[in-house]
């Protein structure tokens, strides 16, 4: 009977160890996966709180990119591992969890206030709501809560989850503030690409003989249309100098003046002409008589 309770007892130990294990948090591990954020993890390391994290239970790592968090790696030992502290929330929050927050803003308890460092709430972060985002940043009143929530990393339900925001929190008394960065700069319409200007259509070779002779700027003169006649009859061309045909009527009169002013031939021609003719006459019958 005795040994039967040692031996059931020795299960149980063995068995809340192997959950204690499997259970346990693995910072360093969680954030191997992902390179973007492979300079806090060098961080957490060097400020000695990747094993007291990996103590803990339940957390939630607040984490920056390597972008982000160039702001703050180059401040003094110290002042890093408080500013690191304030990033290890002291329970779980995914981005379900976060969102499914009811009221305008929630306290939340880190690593630092554990420490008993805390002084006028610096150890805790309050997250808020803001137009449908998310926001973190210090409990103390008046500090600025610009670091937003982007997404959720990594999560194992109840016991590690690794959150990414927009920029580090410094609450006031652990050094000095960073600056919210700048909003990306609008771009401009775009220029239109070569080809696009490749692809416009060149002019065909009438076109440029037609523009050849004409003096710059100046268009390529046509001749302007005749409107018809009244009668139906097709309108006169145009005469070889550039000016415009007369009107048909116009004309007809033209050339009957011009019938009339010819002289009639005279009466004195004519009678040279017979008497010409008489001495020819005259000429051949005496010819053949002979």
């Amino acid at each position: 009977m005795c040994f039967k309770a040692s031996s059931s007892l020795l299960s149980l130990t063995i068995l809340l160890g192997v959950s204690s294990i499997v259970s346990a948090v693995n910072i360093t591990r969680a954030l191997d996966k992902y390179p973007e954020f492979s300079t806090m993890t060098e961080l957490l390391a060097k400020a000695k709180l990747t094993p007291i994290i990996n103590k803990r239970q339940t957390i939630t790592l607040l984490a920056l990119s390597n972008d982000a968090i160039g702001s703050i790696s180059g401040r003094a030992e110290d002042e890093l591992k408080n500013i690191l502290m304030n990033h290890v929330v002291l329970d779980f929050y995914d981005g379900l969890k976060l969102k499914a927050i009811k009221d305008k803003s929630t306290m939340l308890t880190t690593l630092y206030q554990s420490t008993g460092l805390g002084q006028q709430q610096n150890g805790f972060l309050r997250c808020s709501k803001t137009n449908g985002k998310i926001y973190f940043g210090s409990a103390v009143k008046g500090a600025p809560q610009t670091a937003e929530y982007i997404t959720t990393v990594f999560r194992n339900p109840f016991n590690l989850s690794i959150v990414q925001i927009s920029m580090p929190i410094v609450a006031p008394g652990l050094g000095d503030p960073v600056k919210v960065p700048p909003p990306p700069p609008v771009s401009s319409s775009p220029a239109p690409s070569p080809n696009e200007a490749a692809d416009a259509p060149a002019p065909g070779p009438a076109e440029e003989e037609g523009y050849a002779d004409s003096p710059p700027g100046a268009a390529p003169e046509t001749a302007p249309a005749s409107a018809p006649s009244k009668d139906g009859s097709p309108a006169p061309a145009p005469s070889k100098d550039g000016s415009p045909a007369p009107a048909p009527e116009k004309a007809g009169k033209k050339k009957m003046e011009a019938a009339d002013e010819v002289e009639p031939p005279s009466s004195a021609s004519n009678t040279g002409l017979s008497f010409g003719g008489i001495l020819v006459l005259s000429f051949v019958a005496s010819f053949a008589g002979f």
